[in-house]
């Protein structure tokens, strides 16, 4: 075992013996999971039953997860809220969960989403309904464990049953194409999946026998080893995300699920790709991510800009808004890579601005399936004299996703685009299209513009169907809606304007987390750049100093 690595595995051995500290982060593991084994005892027929239990059951969730806001110590740069004990201690794998600054507001998200999304779907499942809040269920534990888990055994494993429920999602409760959908899901995840099981064994076996995260930090990994590593662990997070060009599976899983499973997806699943890469990719392989950051540069910009204009080229309002994702996430990957703490904050808010906003998205057009059965966007039109309040709430959503200020959608963007530029400059003459300050800065302004494109499919979408001539196949007969769909709809639209309105009180969480994670990652990630840099730099004197003497000799000649 290497020496550096040795007082993190006693400190490990400390907490492991005194059983850690806190069991709350258990308890939202586990409590989901409960409420799936009761339903189970409830007989098939009474589906009124499971709707209570499993409703009742994530508002639990999500009345036990506030604490985590309240107790949270926002000058605490590590894991809080932490429990450690051995599970199989044969192979060095624990129970070891925590939750800190760049973790905490995404098991929020889930532990707020999970009951407006069982709420919002008593009226769209009606076939095997105790199967699917089961699912969901198993979804829940499995995505806050993955986000709680401070042991990459345990995260991966995590990390794999998400699986299981989506994929039941989709394939059981899906569109007409659902096994294409489904199989193509689960080919792209769990090929990523393998490859960075592969690296979790690595890792484990490099530090001694343990999968303890915060071992795994203290290794001094070669560049070699960096390089194969980040690439395994990568290479599942960006297929989740997705980036460009392992998206391809995310529109028709969008397409075929039901309105539960793209909220979940959007929501909520896609994060655990980006965080993954922030949690692992950048903080235990800090070299090889500022080495090949410039990849994930232009996959994001490229993502930005194709989500941007795919989304526009789309008549099935549900694929627009797949397509949408792809655009905004890359936003969060740009910011991540830009990796100073004001785009990583950005990204992080960006993350959750995403879920909420692309959450109420899949959530209305849902409601307005129920009422006309086909999401293409020609057959609408004029509907907003028949449905004032789906259009309001659907206008002010479409703010959100295309960044107006005041609205979430534009802070998290600002930062990301804010840090993202100031990772790029100083910009001098003589460097490179493919350096790094070159490519970022271009990278940056791209990604502009697909804030502007984003305005422009939104608000196409606004146009052709809400106003204009009125479509009788759609319009006759169209209610607007329930009660019970706004008071579903209006924690989502109230988060819109809290995050805008009110940015510091969700940035503030992150600082000192986000600090850490920086401070411990860039001496490494700036050595890189700046040598480049430098080099240019070198150059540029070098070529100067060469056309000087030759201006000298010239004049001398004459």
């Amino acid at each position: 075992m290497e020496p550096a690595v040795q007082p993190a595995v006693e400190t490990l051995a400390a907490a492991a013996g005194s059983g850690g500290d806190y069991s709350l982060l258990t308890a939202l593991v586990i409590l989901p999971t409960l409420g799936a084994l009761a339903l189970m005892l409830v007989p098939k027929e009474q589906t009124r039953a499971h709707w209570w239990i499993g409703i009742l059951t994530s508002v639990v969730v999500f009345l036990v997860s506030l604490p985590l806001l309240t107790g949270f110590d926002n000058t605490e740069p590590g894991f809080q809220w932490t429990q450690y004990f051995d599970w199989i201690s044969s192979i060095g794998a624990g129970w070891y969960v925590g939750i800190d600054g760049i973790s905490l507001w995404i098991v929020l998200l889930t532990t707020f989403l999970t009951p407006i999304i069982l709420a919002g779907s008593t009226t769209a499942i009606t076939k095997r309904v105790r199967e699917f809040i089961i699912c969901m269920l198993i979804l829940e534990s499995g995505m806050i464990g993955a986000l709680v888990a401070t042991d990459l055994l345990l995260f991966f494993l995590f990390w794999e049953l998400m699986l299981v429920p989506m994929y039941l999602l989709i394939g059981i409760w899906g569109g007409k194409e659902r096994i294409y959908a489904t199989v193509k899901f689960f080919i792209y995840t769990v090929v990523g999946s393998l490859l960075m099981l592969i690296g979790i064994i690595y890792l484990q076996q490099r530090a001694g026998g343990t999968f303890d995260y915060d071992v795994i930090m203290q290794l001094q990994l070669t560049d070699t080893e960096q390089f194969w590593l980040f690439s395994a662990f990568s290479l599942a997070f960006l297929i989740k995300v997705p980036v460009f060009p392992f998206h391809t599976w995310l529109p028709d899983a969008h397409t075929q699920a039901p309105t539960a499973g793209s909220v979940v997806l959007a929501g909520v699943l896609l994060k655990m790709g980006t965080y993954g890469f922030l949690r692992f990719g950048v903080a235990l392989f800090p070299s090889a991510m500022a080495t090949y950051s410039p990849v994930i540069v232009v996959l994001s910009v490229i993502g930005i800009v194709y989500g941007a204009m795919m989304a526009f080229a789309q008549d099935d309002v549900k694929k627009l808004v797949a397509y949408s994702s792809v655009s905004h996430l890359g936003f969060v990957m740009l910011g991540i890579v830009a990796l100073n703490e004001t785009a990583v904050e950005g990204a992080i808010l960006q993350m959750v601005n995403h879920g909420i906003s692309t959450g109420a998205l899949f959530l209305l057009v849902g409601v307005i399936y129920e009422r006309t059965h086909t999401r293409e966007i020609r057959k609408y039109g004029g509907i907003a004299a028949k449905v004032p309040v789906f259009t309001s709430l659907f206008i002010i959503v479409t703010m959100s996703s295309i960044g107006l200020p005041t609205t979430n959608g534009f802070v998290g963007e600002f930062m990301i685009l804010s840090g993202s530029m100031k990772e790029g400059l100083p910009i001098y003459p003589g460097f490179g299209a493919t350096s790094w300050p070159v490519l970022t800065v271009a990278g940056t302004v791209l990604a502009a513009t697909g804030v502007v494109l984003g305005a422009v499919y939104m608000l196409t979408v606004v146009r052709k169907v809400f106003f204009g001539p009125q479509n009788p196949e759609t319009c006759e007969g169209l209610q607007d809606m329930s009660l019970r769909e706004v008071l579903v709809a209006s924690p989502l639209i109230a988060f819109v304007f809290i995050i805008g309105l009110f940015p510091n009180a969700f940035l503030k969480p992150m600082h000192a987390s986000v600090r850490n994670l920086v401070g411990n990652v860039d001496p490494i990630v700036r050595e890189i750049r700046d040598k480049e840099r430098q080099d240019l730099l070198r150059g540029k004197r070098s070529a100067d100093s060469g056309k000087k003497a030759e201006i000298r000799v010239a004049g001398g000649a004459r």
